[in-house]
C-alpha cells in the first residue's frame, strides 16, 4: 500500500477573491442609478436593520433567550398586523399575496415561538 498523501488546498488566486465582492459592488451601483429614491431608502433601513438584528441577536447570553424569544413573539405580532393591513378584496393581487404569507408565516413563528418558549421554561420545574 502507497502511503496516502492530502493536499494542500490551493490558495484562491487575487482573481476569485475579489470576483463577488466587485459584481456585488457593481450591482449595488446599478441599483443605486436606476431604482427610485424610496427603494433606496427602504432597502438602507432594511440592510442596517439586518446587521442591527444580527449583532444583537448573536450578542445575547444564553440567560437571556427566554426573554429573546418573546421578543421576536412580539415581533412577529407585528407582522401579523401589518399582513392584515396589505390584504384587499381583490385576492389575486400581489399585495393580498403577500400579505397572506405573512400572515402565514407570522402565524407559524408565534406558535413555534410559544412551543419553545413552553420548552424552556419548563426546564426550570422540578
Amino acid at each position: 500500500t502507497s502511503p496516502t498523501t492530502e493536499e494542500a488546498p490551493a490558495a484562491k488566486s487575487w482573481f476569485s477573491q475579489l470576483l463577488w465582492p466587485v459584481l456585488i459592488g457593481l450591482a449595488c451601483v446599478a441599483i443605486g442609478l436606476w431604482a427610485p429614491a424610496s427603494f433606496m431608502t427602504h432597502l438602507t433601513v432594511f440592510v442596517l436593520a439586518s446587521f442591527l438584528g444580527w449583532k444583537v441577536i448573536w450578542d445575547v447570553s444564553p440567560s437571556l433567550h427566554t426573554p429573546l424569544m418573546s421578543v421576536t413573539n412580539a415581533i412577529s405580532g407585528i407582522i401579523i398586523i401589518g399582513g392584515m393591513l396589505q390584504i384587499s378584496s381583490n385576492i389575486a393581487s400581489p399585495m393580498t399575496i403577500l400579505g397572506a404569507i405573512a400572515l402565514f408565516l407570522g402565524t407559524v413563528n408565534i406558535a413555534g415561538g410559544f412551543m419553545v418558549s413552553q420548552r424552556m421554561l419548563n426546564m426550570f420545574h422540578k
